[in-house]
Parts: structure tokens; C-alpha cells; sequence
């Protein structure tokens, strides 16, 4: 069984919509109401659904709630962290944290998204290579 769907609520749905169309190539299934409800989908055909239906000019998630989007190396950690920042967003410094490179930042939508990738040479055992469906963990 793998997750294939989450519905984020935030307080800003076009916003949110570049964040992950920008940064991290989600694409748009469709929008039924641009400025309330998007639908995206991700490389592994996980759907995202960006959602204000109460017009919330707020959100508010439990602290420690986040998003995460593993990437295959601390080089494209970096680069994203870089565009991020010269793009104007309040990104955390990249730090070893939890046996990966990451950094967090808060998304125009409300929520946390953290963005990690591997500390060194990638093993053929290694996480970040197999599905953990497959890795036996």
C-alpha cells in the first residue's frame, strides 16, 4: 500500500500552486476553482489537493506538521534552498539533521515543507534509491 493523496488547506491556493509547480515539478490536473481548489499531481503520480474553501486568510498545523521532498543529492538540496532564497522566501539554513542534509521553510499556504536529501554516497541499499515498499523497512 502506498499513500497516493493529500488535501492540504491553506490560505493561499495560487500561491501554494507555484511553490510546488515551481520547485519541486508537481504539475496541475486541474482547477476547478483556481482560487479555492487545485489539484496536482507529483513524478510518482501522488495527488495533491490544495484547498480554501472557508476563504481562511489562516492555517494553523500542529507545530512539528510538515511536507517533505527527498532529493537524490545535497547538490540539488542546495540549488533548491538557493532558488528559494533569491526568490525572496524565508528559508532555514541547510544543516545535518536526522541522518539527511535538510532545511525547512514555511510555504505562502501555511504550512512547513522540509527539503532533504542523502549526507554522502548514495549505497545500492540506501533509502533514498529504493522504495521503501522494497527496502525492507
Amino acid at each position: 500500500m502506498r499513500m497516493n493523496h493529500i488535501n492540504l488547506a491553506v490560505s493561499n491556493v495560487p500561491q501554494s500552486r507555484a511553490v510546488f509547480e515551481t520547485y519541486f515539478g508537481l504539475r496541475c490536473l486541474m482547477a476547478p476553482s483556481p482560487e479555492t481548489l487545485v489539484v496536482l499531481v507529483d513524478e510518482s503520480d501522488c495527488v495533491i489537493t490544495l484547498s480554501n474553501f472557508n476563504k481562511a486568510t489562516d492555517v494553523s498545523y500542529p507545530n512539528a506538521f510538515h511536507i517533505g521532498f527527498m532529493q537524490p543529492s545535497r547538490e540539488v538540496v542546495d540549488a533548491i534552498h538557493s532558488r528559494l532564497q533569491d526568490d525572496g522566501y524565508a528559508v532555514g539554513p541547510c544543516k545535518e539533521f536526522h541522518g539527511a542534509w535538510t532545511f525547512y521553510f514555511k510555504s505562502p499556504g501555511g504550512f512547513t515543507i522540509e527539503v532533504l536529501g542523502p549526507l554522502g554516497t548514495l549505497s545500492e541499499d540506501s533509502v533514498w534509491r529504493v522504495p521503501l515498499s522494497q527496502s525492507g523497512r
